[in-house]
């Protein structure tokens, strides 16, 4: 509906505003370096909810001790998470690594390249699906985060209430031909440095609490075991406090994290 109403013209006049300034001042950055859908599968999973300059690196350390799929795949886990320390979220860790494992299995160690395979793999939606076709195979599919759509909203005098199906069509109509990767790095730019969050009424959205959380206490509790690769539970139940201690242990179980041996002693899974 909206895609209809948007003058072409418009649309031009922004294309040559955002990669003139992209061409300019665009930021180097290592995962701009490489076409390699790997390394950009690793650099997209670290970045989720993280600041870039905390993301860099690590995935410099992630990449020298795994530098492909074969090599995650068979990685062991204290390693696995040792790397990911710092970041938080240990099961998107976790499921990079089965997805590095359904490559080896499935796809002969090839990255699928179409949509529809990206979305079967373990920890892979809709924006990394795109955001893996457009930036290792320059494919015209539109990578909406937060940054792109602040930037199309506001360009485009666009309703904020806009559903994600209205601005996927928009966001297609918009990318250069042939320009995917290039024009969606430039998007992300134009974002993240000049139509930030205080600049526009556009906000992210907000983050749950981290202290006194879930996520809290699953955190320190990897953290500890990154660390010291065993603790016992009674020790982390009275150092991590929380009404819902029980049911923590038990999503953590259930996630493939750790496992609590016969001595009461917790251990990675």
């Amino acid at each position: 509906m909206y895609c209809a109403m948007i003058d072409p013209s418009k649309i031009s006049q922004i294309q040559t505003l955002i990669l003139s300034r992209y061409d300019e001042h665009g930021r180097e950055l290592p995962r701009r370096e490489t076409t390699d859908p790997y390394e950009i599968l690793v650099s997209e999973v670290m970045s989720q909810q993280t600041q870039v300059a905390r993301v860099i690196p690590k995935r410099y350390a992630f990449l020298d001790t795994a530098p492909d799929v074969q090599s995650l795949a068979t990685l062991d886990k204290h390693t696995l998470l040792s790397l990911r320390s710092g970041l938080g979220y240990n099961n998107r860790a976790l499921r990079l690594q089965q997805t590095a494992q359904i490559i080896i299995d499935q796809y002969d160690g090839t990255f699928p390249q179409d949509e529809k395979s990206l979305l079967s793999l373990p920890g892979i939606g809709p924006y990394t699906a795109h955001a893996l076709m457009a930036f290792a195979r320059n494919i015209e599919v539109p990578v909406l985060d937060i940054n792109i759509r602040r930037v199309l909203v506001t360009l485009l005098d666009l309703p904020k209430e806009i559903s994600d199906s209205d601005l996927r069509d928009i966001a297609i109509a918009c990318i250069p031909p042939g320009q995917s990767r290039t024009w969606h790095n430039a998007l992300m730019d134009y974002g993240a440095l000049v139509l930030t969050a205080k600049k526009t009424d556009i906000k992210s959205a907000p983050q749950s609490t981290f202290h006194g959380s879930r996520r809290r206490v699953r955190w320190s509790i990897m953290k500890e075991l990154v660390e010291h690769k065993q603790v016992s539970l009674q020790e982390v139940r009275e150092k991590y406090f929380h009404e819902e201690f029980n049911n923590i242990i038990k999503s953590m179980k259930k996630d493939w994290l750790i496992k609590v041996n016969s001595d009461d002693r917790i251990t990675l899974s």
